[in-house]
């Protein structure tokens, strides 16, 4: 076979033509990185450092849940770098109150960051969402599993599965293993994070036989407004308010409403803080009653146990996880205990997924670092997080994960339907 090589001289035409424009794709290139350069320096990405910011409750009486956040967070930063950047991320404290949040998170937006990661509670995520909105910062992987994200005002990137989710289990497991109808009962924050989760018990009851009464009440419950208003007394829920430990009347509540209906309550589904929910165990208990109560994730399993043990509760507490179980061998979770050592649990570990989260979509983004281009690396896409998939084809939540857990010995256990059944039995 003969070959034949065509060459080209350097002067000749076909070459002063391809140098042309090789040149000014050259220069369209530099051009255009650096007028990228101003807008990705307006949205927190100077030199070779992306600054991201995040408000939580650091000093206040949920701040087991605010600190777990934050140090799983920097232990998934820690020592990394995406295309040349490291990530320095600045917080600072709420306390759990949202007046505060609005001043922090106006002050972080004053200082150009490129998002806001780990942010905790729901009250506070209601005020914070608006203002990241008018400044086009994403918010990311929100330590909350309430409605108003999903999908949320603005640029919402959730990790963890909802609240509707995680009560919807536990009423769904009681239920299957012998629990009434009328043998489920609330008790929650007298705020938009408990009316989360009594959207979840609503959810979950509807289209059960002889739900309509108890329907009817929660629908009065969720649709009254403003700021700590009367819920107490209407239905199978008792309320507190939020930062506040006094029981009483959310339990008084709950007696009512066994009186005035001749039911009982088997199964408390709780939805608040560590403390304010220890306390109302143990004040329950001192009553004399045994009820099963679940917590949500949100309630920070670590502290939750540590505040039981403190009034001497070690059982019939049921908890739900938005996270894989701390003995998985998943690699993301044997990351996070030896990147956490002593600080390795519950809260810390969804801290660290939420981190790796952001580091891998920073990964994938294509062209300048901007939030646009973050965005479009995450929507529409399955992130690989150290062996959790993370799928965000359908919506802005990446993971349905829930798993029941019960308090057995001082350890949370994961839960079968045989174990449902001992605990249902036993307070019979």
């Amino acid at each position: 076979m003969k070959t034949t090589v065509i060459g080209f001289g350097a002067g000749s035409p076909a070459i002063r033509s391809a140098t042309r424009t090789g040149l000014l794709s050259m220069f369209l290139g530099i051009f255009a990185l650096l007028s990228a350069l101003p807008v990705q320096a307006a949205q927190g990405v100077t030199g070779d450092t992306i600054r991201v910011a995040g408000v939580m409750d650091l000093e206040g009486r949920s701040r087991g849940l605010g600190l777990g956040m934050k140090r799983g967070i920097e232990a998934a930063f820690a020592g990394q770098s995406v295309r040349g950047y490291r990530i320095e991320y600045v917080t600072l404290d709420d306390s759990y109150t949202p007046e505060k949040t609005i001043e922090a998170t106006r002050s972080l937006l004053d200082r150009e960051v490129f998002a806001f990661v780990g942010n905790v509670g729901t009250p506070t995520a209601k005020v914070a969402l608006p203002l990241l909105a008018e400044r086009g910062v994403p918010a990311v992987g929100f330590f909350t599993g309430a409605g108003l994200l999903r999908p949320g005002v603005g640029d919402v990137v959730n990790f963890r599965a909802s609240y509707v989710q995680e009560t919807a289990e536990v009423i769904n497991k009681a239920i299957d293993a012998g629990v009434p109808v009328t043998g489920i009962c609330a008790y929650v924050q007298n705020d938009a994070y408990g009316m989360a989760g009594v959207e979840g018990i609503r959810q979950a009851l509807s289209g059960r036989p002889g739900t309509r009464n108890i329907i009817e009440a929660l629908n009065r419950i969720i649709d009254m407004e403003g700021d700590d208003p009367p819920r107490n007394g209407i239905g199978p829920v008792g309320v507190y308010q939020r930062n506040t430990f006094v029981s009483r009347d959310g339990y008084d509540s709950l007696k009512a409403w066994e009186a005035g209906n001749g039911v009982r309550c088997q199964v408390v589904v709780s939805v608040g803080t560590y403390n304010s929910i220890a306390r109302f165990v143990g004040y329950s208990r001192y009553r004399g009653d045994d009820w099963i109560v679940s917590a949500v994730s949100f309630t920070g399993a670590d502290d939750f146990r540590k505040a039981l043990a403190d009034l001497q509760v070690h059982d019939r507490v049921v908890m739900t996880q938005v996270v894989p179980p701390l003995d998985s061998d998943l690699p993301i979770v044997a990351q996070a205990r030896r990147a956490l050592g002593d600080d390795f649990g519950y809260v810390t570990l969804e801290g660290y997924i939420v981190g790796q989260m952001f580091l891998a979509a920073l990964e994938q983004v294509e062209g300048p670092m901007t939030r646009e281009n973050f965005l479009r690396a995450v929507r529409g896409k399955v992130l690989d997080v150290g062996g959790l998939s993370l799928d965000f084809r359908r919506d802005n939540q990446g993971s349905d994960l829930v798993v029941s857990t019960y308090l057995d010995g001082g350890e949370y256990r994961a839960m079968t339907s045989g174990d449902w059944r001992r605990l249902i039995a036993a307070g019979r």
